[in-house]
């Protein structure tokens, strides 16, 4: 793992946006596509607000969520919504999104429909990630009902979790898929999260989930 710290957030959100950009461009000059794997939530909204005016070959990236709570895009919980307002706005309204839900079905059937047509996208190019204060990444809850299989090394594309203490139905990429990433980063702010983040190393991954992704890594820290 690789930390890099920064003075305030605003100077992560410039740094960060600056470095993804970077690695698109590097991955477009050498591949006809790229997929970029990125979480919801709020942390990362400045860092995709500032991407989203990079001029880039927009056309050829491919965006989709790590993770996703199972409801359709006009929900207030929709990670989807918040990416669409945030990153795929102005120049990058160009990229391709490529969307989990399937209306109707419930997650376990919706992410078994979606997994068979996500094998083209991978490896993912660029990975962008975040971490909860349970130690957390993309929707590998500590303990939650579906996690171990979606950590397993055979997981199907896409999995359909429960997180333990919540009632919203989730969808996430298995570990394996997150950790074939060509380049990986990592965001999280305060410093409880960055002693959870070094206390996760040395804990099992069923404990701790970020740990298991944390080896080539970059993360990015401020307070």
């Amino acid at each position: 793992m690789n930390m890099i710290e920064y003075a305030d957030r605003e100077m992560l959100a410039m740094s960060v946006a600056n470095v993804l950009a970077g690695e698109l461009r590097k991955s477009l000059a050498v591949q006809d596509h790229v997929t970029f794997a990125l979480p919801g939530g709020t942390t990362p909204g400045p860092i995709f607000e500032m991407l989203s005016a990079v001029e880039l070959e927009w056309s050829r990236v491919r965006v989709m969520l790590t993770d996703e709570r199972w409801v359709d895009e006009e929900n207030a919980h929709s990670n989807t919504r918040l990416v669409k307002n945030t990153l795929l706005t102005g120049v990058a309204a160009e990229a391709e999104f490529i969307s989990f839900y399937r209306d109707g079905l419930s997650a376990a059937d919706g992410a078994a429909e979606v997994a068979p047509t996500l094998a083209e996208h991978f490896p993912l190019s660029l990975l962008l990630l975040g971490m909860g204060a349970d130690m957390h990444t993309a929707s590998l809850f500590p303990n939650g009902e579906g996690v171990g299989k979606a950590m397993a090394s055979d997981a199907p594309l896409l999995c359909a979790v429960q997180p333990a203490d919540q009632d919203m139905v989730r969808v996430t990429l298995p570990l394996h898929v997150l950790n074939g990433s060509m380049s990986t980063h990592v965001v999280i702010f305060g410093d409880d999260k960055r002693a959870a983040v070094e206390r996760a190393q040395s804990l099992p991954p069923e404990e701790a989930p970020i740990g298991a992704v944390l080896a080539n890594a970059t993360v990015h820290w401020a307070a």
